[in-house]
Parts: C-alpha cells; sequence; structure tokens
C-alpha cells in the first residue's frame, strides 16, 4: 500500500506491516522514516526502523537491515503517507453546547462546532467545516468547505476563508488595520471598512495576524502558507502558492506576487511591490520594489552572491584599517 502510494519501489519485504512513523535516529521496530538530507545518510546503517523512504539514486553502500522504498522525491512522498495516515483519524462531529449559533447563520451538513464558538448574524459555514471550541466567526463571514479553525481562532465580521483551508490557534483574521491620520498632537483613527479574502488551501500559523483592508480587501492567495507570528498589514495582496517564515512582517498595501519563498524575521516596506519566484533570506529587509526570480539577502536586502561578499570583505574591516606602525 505505500509503494503505491508514493509511486514507489520495493527493496526487501514488500509485505512488512507498520505501525507508524518516527526520525531515522530515534525510529524502532514497525515504523517507517525516511532520508531526505545527504547529512542523514549514514543513519542507514544505524537506524532501527523497519523500512525507510530513500530517493532514487540513493546508495546504501553494504547491505542494510530496513525495508528500502525508492521513490522520486522522499520528502514529499512522507507528506503524502502522513496525510493519508491523518486522513484515517477520527474527526470531532456535531454541534457541542454551549455554543452560540445567529438565527441567521447558515451552517451546513457535517460541519462540526466546539464548545463556546460564537457563530455570529449572517455567517456561513460550509459543509464539512471544523470550528473548535472558543472560536470568533463574526456576523457575515463566510468559511468554506473542509476548512479548519483551530481553537481560539477570531475572524472578525465581513471576513471570507475559503475551501480546506487551516487555521491555528490564536490567528485574528480582519483586526483592524493600523490606519491613524496625524491632527496636532495626537493620531486620529481612520476607519477600516474593508475585510479580508482568503483563498483556498491556505494555511495560517498560530498568532499571526492578518489585518482587514481600509477599503477594498487585503487577499492571501490560494495555496499560501504563513508560519507563526506573522504580521499582514492592511491592504496587503500575497499572491499565490508563497511560503513565509514565522515573524515576518508585510506593511501596508504591499503586493507580493506568486511561488515566493521568504525566511523567517522578514520585513517588506508598505507600498511596494514584489514579483514572482523570488527567495529572500532569513532577517532580509525589503525597502523598495523587486521584480521576478531573484535570491536576496541582508538588510537592504541585496543579490545573496554580492552578501555573501560583502560579509567576507566586513570581516577584513579591521585589518585592511589598521595602521601601518601598528
Amino acid at each position: 500500500m505505500i509503494a503505491s502510494l508514493t509511486g514507489g519501489r520495493v527493496e526487501g519485504d514488500g509485505e512488512l506491516a507498520l505501525t507508524g512513523f518516527g526520525k531515522i535516529e530515534e525510529a524502532g521496530e514497525g515504523q517507517i522514516t525516511f532520508i531526505a538530507n545527504p547529512k542523514y545518510a549514514h543513519f542507514i546503517h544505524t537506524t532501527q526502523a523497519s523500512a525507510v523512504l530513500v530517493g532514487n539514486d540513493f546508495e546504501a553502500g553494504d547491505a542494510v537491515r530496513p525495508v528500502l522504498i525508492r521513490v522520486a522525491d522522499p520528502y514529499s512522498a512522507l507528506a503524502e503517507l502522513l496525510t493519508a495516515f491523518e486522513s484515517m483519524k477520527p474527526r470531532p462531529s456535531g454541534i457541542e453546547q454551549p455554543s452560540h449559533i445567529a438565527a441567521s447563520a447558515e451552517v451546513a451538513d457535517g460541519v462540526y462546532i466546539g464548545a463556546f464558538a460564537y457563530i455570529g448574524e449572517g455567517a456561513k459555514i460550509a459543509k464539512g467545516a471544523s470550528i473548535y471550541p472558543q472560536c470568533y466567526v463574526g456576523a457575515g463571514c463566510v468559511i468554506g468547505e473542509g476548512t479548519v479553525l483551530r481553537p481560539g481562532v477570531k475572524v472578525y465580521e465581513g471576513c471570507v476563508i475559503g475551501a480546506r483551508c487551516i487555521v491555528h490557534s490564536g490567528a485574528v483574521v480582519g483586526a483592524d488595520g493600523f490606519g491613524f491620520a496625524p491632527k496636532g498632537d495626537i493620531y486620529e483613527k481612520i476607519p477600516q471598512i474593508g475585510n479580508v479574502v482568503i483563498e483556498d488551501d491556505v494555511e495560517i500559523g498560530a498568532n499571526t495576524c492578518i489585518d482587514r483592508a481600509t477599503f477594498g480587501h487585503t487577499v492571501i492567495g490560494a495555496g499560501t502558507k504563513l508560519d507563526n507570528l506573522i504580521q499582514v498589514a492592511h491592504n496587503v495582496e500575497i499572491g499565490r502558492g508563497n511560503v513565509f517564515a514565522a515573524q515576518t512582517g508585510v506593511a501596508g498595501s504591499t503586493h507580493i506576487g506568486h511561488g515566493n519563498r521568504v525566511g523567517g524575521q522578514c520585513g517588506f516596506a508598505g507600498h511596494i511591490r514584489v514579483g514572482n519566484h523570488n527567495e529572500f533570506g532569513a532577517q532580509s529587509g525589503i525597502p523598495n520594489s523587486v521584480g521576478d526570480g531573484q535570491r536576496l539577502i541582508g538588510y537592504p536586502a541585496v543579490e545573496a552572491r554580492r552578501f555573501a561578499r560583502t560579509q567576507v570583505y566586513l570581516k577584513r574591516l579591521e585589518e585592511l584599517f589598521a595602521s601601518p606602525d601598528k
């Protein structure tokens, strides 16, 4: 079954029964593990796992004890197996009490609503969605089919979340954007009357905040994955298939394209445009617009090879500027 799910080729006992997963250095009898990074390859001779997912070109050298399952991409194959394993777990169902569901809310069949959840007036919860305990879904919100809101998620009024999304605990979707107009010595609040639109297959990490637009929409494109503790400001538009690591911040009205990879603690200035398929190293600061297909790192972010050369020069500054008589 595992070989058929992953499109793999078995070397060893094809009828071996497996009971779970484990890290290659810790896995035991009956478990399956994987090798995707070459630095872990030496564990193939010491692991107690019963089976190991490896690449088609993996060379074990001497004979090994575990069954090998050769696949094109071990990490992707592991993801497929874990997804299949997760789908076998029973999911909660029904409407627990106490919970509040407004009379005008529309709740489809097969929805789970946990205790102490609040569903506001006119909200629409699609088939198969799971709203875990202590979630807040405000008036007029739309939650798509099969979407999961983990405990304590807050979705402010009028926001839209697509199908098959996962929003983790503590995330806030639709809080007011940070909009204030200076008036003498004070700042006057600018009402934020837009919303947030999250498209299909998006995952949002714990304690991430996505602010509603001043007017119009803050948008997270289909298939984008946001890690924990990320701030997305008002009127930001993030395209399809991006991945953002933790503690990244995106300032207001910035547009980010498709397929970008963003390391942890990056900061994007407001009102800039970022293209498609870029890579940003951790802690990069992006003050200006960026085109397509670039690899950038640093503050301000520069091309990765230029950054590496600069670091070499920095290490030599003391030597370069030392007085000749020293």
